[in-house]
């Protein structure tokens, strides 16, 4: 493999664990838009994908293959009075809040990439702002070249555009930077640009799920420096 010179992750499944960051949120947000009603809650998370008796995610939930407009677009018939852009400031400001559950320590991981030279972004199908909320609360955020939402302009994954956008930015080429996501959104994504696309398993999605798109899939983050060791 090529020398790598950089490193894109996904943030929700991939720095941070999906379900235990997501699935207590996601249980309380439902019920506050369905008025405290369970019937026409558990009917909201239907549509999302998301079971309000288990209180979890199907791996194929529309908040793990989509963009954070999309999942508010499927959540507006239920929410009338509201604009889809008052959703859309009233979703995004409850995200900013939800607790992170961070896959592995990220800042020893991250520092120690930093002190290798890798230059290092975040990809998210999620907005930009509650996103960099999220980097914040971890202590993190300083540590990342590039950080890019659904809704800062390179569009969302699988199309390849905030790759693209993080390679232009700091000058690297595709083939020298790995792309680590926690789905096959992410890892299409990777492959799009040109990157090495790398899957990990603190998402939904299984290893089988994962390895037709992926040069390795990890259990985590944290098995990144030695993988990468072994492939020099």
């Amino acid at each position: 493999m090529t020398e790598i010179t950089g490193i894109v992750f996904d943030k929700d499944g991939t720095l941070f664990d999906f379900a235990a960051t997501w699935e207590a949120w996601a249980s309380a947000f439902v019920m506050r838009i369905a008025g405290g009603d369970p019937a026409k809650a558990t009917e909201i998370g239907s549509v999302i994908g998301f079971d309000m008796q288990q209180r979890t995610f199907a791996p194929d939930s529309l908040v793990i293959a989509s963009t954070a407009g999309e999942v508010g677009a499927a959540l507006h018939p239920f929410c009338p009075h509201l604009s889809i852009e008052e959703l859309m400031v009233e979703l995004n400001d409850e995200a900013e809040t939800a607790p992170q559950a961070q896959a592995v320590p990220l800042d020893p991981l991250l520092r120690g990439f930093r002190t290798q030279g890798l230059r290092l972004g975040v990809a998210t199908n999620d907005a930009e702002k509650p996103a960099r909320a999220h980097l914040e609360q971890a202590g993190i955020s300083g540590l990342f070249d590039f950080i890019a939402g659904y809704d800062s302009g390179f569009g969302g994954k699988p199309a390849p555009g905030q790759l693209l956008a993080f390679a232009a930015q700091t000058g690297l080429e595709p083939a020298q930077i790995l792309m680590v996501g926690d789905s096959t959104h992410d890892l299409k994504a990777g492959r799009a640009a040109g990157m090495v696309p790398v899957g990990v398993l603190t998402g939904l999605a299984s290893k089988d799920d994962l390895a037709p798109f992926a040069e390795v899939v990890l259990p985590d983050i944290g098995h990144l420096p030695a993988w990468l060791a072994a492939q020099a």
